[in-house]
């Protein structure tokens, strides 16, 4: 009986089976949905930082989206990209995080939430942010 463990351990060792279970991948139904996205990209051009009041026009380039991201109980969404036109040289990178709960988006003054989260291409930005 004492030889039945250390083979079993040495079998699941060969076969790669894991042993602890890791964090798994977030699923596809994590990812916001595209009405939820499109309210991101506008919630985030109404923003200063943004160009919401800027003489100049301005382009986005680049623009990503973080999240969904479980923070002590809050929904996060973190937004960043490239903005062009309101100086001249180099690009601005503006980042905003927004809270999503009970429907309902807000901007928060959290920036470090969103260090060391993967983040996608958020299109949507890029392309409401270029149409105006």
């Amino acid at each position: 009986m004492r030889r039945v463990a250390p083979v079993l351990v040495l079998a699941l060792t060969i076969t790669g089976a894991p042993a602890a279970p890791g964090k798994a991948k977030p699923a596809a139904e994590d990812a916001p949905s595209p009405a939820l996205r499109q309210r991101i990209a506008a919630l985030a051009l109404k923003q200063v930082d943004f160009g919401s009041i800027s003489l100049l026009p301005v382009r986005f380039a680049g623009s990503r989206l973080a999240g969904p991201i479980e923070d002590g109980g809050r929904t996060l969404y973190c937004v960043s990209s490239r903005m062009s036109g309101r100086t001249f040289g180099k690009p601005e990178r503006p980042k905003v995080v927004m809270r999503y709960a009970a429907d309902r988006l807000e901007v928060i003054d959290d920036d470090e939430v969103c260090t060391g989260h993967r983040s996608q291409p958020f299109p949507e930005l890029d392309a409401l942010g270029n149409a105006r």
